[in-house]
């Protein structure tokens, strides 16, 4: 009996009836062909679950001025930070809860409340009467929604080994669009009845209420990917058998028997002093408060007045970017992203975007010093530059933690870099609200006036970030040793 017949065996004998896990198992190894059918379920519950995070930034700075908090426009900021990390506070303190709820009751339940939690509190978001509802909303819609991590995990349960890198280029594509295409919708949508009042009056509901559009659009669509969620298979496997682990064994021998005697000598490592998982955790924190903060940054200062070094922007010229920067950084992904990470690696192509992305930020505040068409096309091509290289860093550091450890412990990996991540960039909107706000009053400051000393401290934090990527602070994974 060959190999592959003898691990066929092995996946016959240890199959359970009553087993969701065991099913899946079933369907992988019958299954022919490309998986359409999960990538694009995969590719819709991550872009349902990235699309609320960022989509409040391009109108956050008129919705803050609305509610009348702010005693100086210069002010609008600071409290602007507030409600943007408010979200990711939520995430942070229960992400881990949602991976032992996951590891423990399933992936799907996750899932299913995770995006059902969008319909609900984004609604309520869009519905908010002053600053606190606004911060609880927010802080509510982070709480609920943990279900980043579990998706990982479920992506690579759900496809064939073949197809699982392309599951987790999936899910760090669709996450990086939905933190593009989110502002652009909020850009877009909000005042409709300013913007297109032929098609919405003051009197309607849009109007009483004019950040509320973007996030119904943004819960419908939740609600949709909810509906379609009910009939994704669960993966958790509901069994426990006395030979399960040594089938498991034999037949992961059989499969990867290289895979397998590293497995085996790290069988006891804790994750905690697995230092590749944890070097890139660290640097994928630092490069995630740099993003969050950006995001921020970017329609903050596209929406300030001139004559505080903004570009006086409206949220639809936002929207109208982000949506152009969302399209390129999609035909990006989708076509060179891997042809650049294969040739180079995640490692080097992580560290030449930050290196990059420095270069690039330093000319920002020179761009509101341009004026009509020139102030467009440089905007926009700063802005798609800027996102690509942003995700592609990112998508790097991703791939890095998921080969840092086994199969079996990608679940608890994902829990601690979503809790690490949540952190910061919770910490991210707070503190770049308060710079900018600090920064619109040092106008007439000799060292770095204005939004320069805004831009210069996203690139020290970049810089950071680029730095930690050398060794030997970030270590190769165990298994490229």
């Amino acid at each position: 009996m060959s190999s592959e017949e003898y691990a066929e065996c092995l996946l016959e004998n240890k199959h359970h009836e009553d087993c969701p896990g065991c099913k899946v198992d079933q369907m992988k190894r019958l299954r022919r062909g490309f998986p359409f059918w999960e990538l694009c379920t995969v590719w819709i519950i991550v872009l349902c679950t990235a699309l609320p995070i960022s989509s409040l930034f391009p109108f956050l700075y008129f919705m803050i001025g609305d509610f009348n908090i702010a005693k100086k426009e210069e002010d609008i900021g600071f409290y602007a930070g507030f409600v943007g990390c408010s979200f990711m506070l939520g995430r942070a303190l229960t992400s881990v809860i949602w991976g032992i709820v996951a590891d423990r009751y399933g992936r799907k339940p996750v899932i299913l409340i995770g995006t059902a939690s969008v319909v609900i509190f984004n609604t309520l978001f869009g519905l908010s009467l002053n600053f606190w509802m606004a911060i609880v909303t927010r802080f509510c819609l982070g709480s609920f929604n943990g279900l980043l991590g579990p998706i990982k995990a479920y992506a690579m349960e759900i496809f064939r080994d073949e197809y699982q890198g392309l599951a987790l280029s999936a899910v760090s594509t669709a996450w990086g669009i939905g933190l593009i295409v989110g502002p652009a919708l909020g850009g877009f949508l909000a005042e409709p009845a300013k913007q297109y009042p032929s098609l919405f009056s003051e009197e309607s509901i849009f109007g009483k209420f004019p950040y509320f559009l973007p996030c119904f659009a943004i819960s419908i669509f939740a609600l949709l990917v909810t509906i379609i969620s009910l009939w994704i298979p669960e993966t958790l496997h509901n069994h426990k058998s006395d030979d399960d682990s040594s089938h498991d064994k034999s037949f992961d021998a059989l499969k990867d028997p290289e895979s397998h005697q590293a497995s085996e000598r790290n069988e006891e490592t804790s994750l905690l002093k697995n230092w590749p998982l944890i070097s890139s955790i660290i640097v994928y924190c630092i490069f995630s408060l740099h993003d969050m903060a950006y995001t921020e940054i970017f329609s903050l200062w596209a929406n300030s007045p001139r004559k505080y070094g903004g570009l006086g922007y409206s949220s639809a010229d936002v929207g109208s970017v982000l949506a152009i920067s969302g399209f390129g950084l999609l035909i990006f992904q989708l076509s060179l992203y891997s042809y650049a990470e294969r040739l180079l690696g995640p490692i080097i192509v992580t560290r030449i975007s930050g290196s990059l992305a420095l270069v690039l930020l330093a000319f920002y505040p020179l761009i509101a010093k341009l004026s009509g068409f020139a102030l467009t096309l440089t905007l926009n091509c700063a802005s798609v530059a800027k996102n690509v290289l942003s995700v592609c860093a990112i998508t790097g550091l991703f791939i890095l933690q998921n080969k840092a450890v086994r199969q079996d412990q990608r679940g608890a990996a994902n829990g601690i870099a979503m809790t690490g991540m949540s952190i910061f960039k919770a910490i991210g909107p707070a503190a770049a609200g308060i710079i900018f706000s600090w920064s619109e009053k040092r106008q007439d400051a000799a060292f770095l006036p204005g939004t320069q000393m805004v831009f210069f401290i996203l690139n020290v934090v970049l810089a950071l970030g680029v730095v930690m990527t050398f060794k030997p602070f970030l270590a190769e994974t165990q298994e490229e040793h």
